[in-house]
């Protein structure tokens, strides 16, 4: 196997992980509308991509994304949910990306992809939870469309231009890795603030006899 294509494979690999826990419609949709066109040859595990149902499926549960994430409260509930389904789908397309190898680089495939998928989602969607304190929806929407144009782009960079995508992964990590904290930081003020609330709109018991 020549080196070029196994940096496009790594490439791939990582690029679809990434993504999907930002948008796994728009990691689905991209290489899935290039492979249909001809732009672009899926790797054997992921040619399914291309076909008609699946990129309409894609397609129509995009939109709906679209819609859902740039609505506050409606972002965090459907980030809640999408926990459970893009942080498995990062270890798929990683697997499937990666093509027909040993058990233990499968294996190492399904690792990596699902903690890029899982390191994420879980940025993105403490991120939002601190945006939808904020009252005006101007911010939400803002950070919506950022999140899908980065997803857009880390995809393409991924297909070709691996080496530029492996150096902006490498930013975005350690971006990440300084920005989690202060993301948990704000996320429980947060709380602590909605409890406070709430304990200061509780009754403090019966009044006292006289």
């Amino acid at each position: 196997m020549e080196f070029d294509h196994i940096v496009q494979i790594i490439a791939l690999t990582l690029g679809m992980a990434w993504a999907s826990g930002i948008n796994l419609y728009a990691a689905l949709l991209v290489p899935g509308i290039l492979g249909a066109t001809g732009h672009m040859t899926l790797p054997p595990d992921l040619q399914i991509l291309s076909d008609p149902l699946v990129l309409w499926a894609a397609g129509i549960m995009f939109v709906i994304e679209f819609v859902a994430d740039k609505i506050p409260g409606v972002d965090s509930a459907w980030d809640t949910v999408h926990t459970f389904i893009r942080i498995p789908a990062g270890a798929v397309l990683a697997v499937g990306a990666i093509g027909d190898v040993s058990p233990a680089l499968t294996m190492a495939a399904a690792i990596i992809g699902g903690s890029l998928a899982a390191t994420s989602h879980l940025t993105k969607a403490g991120t939002r939870l601190i945006i939808n304190a904020s009252p005006e929806p101007f911010s939400n929407w803002f950070a919506s469309l950022s999140e899908d144009v980065l997803a857009i782009a880390v995809l393409f960079l991924a297909l070709y231009f691996p080496w530029i995508f492996f150096a902006f992964l490498i930013v975005l990590l350690l971006l990440t890795i300084w920005f989690l904290p202060r993301i948990w930081r704000g996320i429980r003020a947060l709380f602590s603030g909605i409890a406070r609330l709430m304990n200061r709109g509780e009754p403090h018991g019966p009044p006292g006899r006289g």
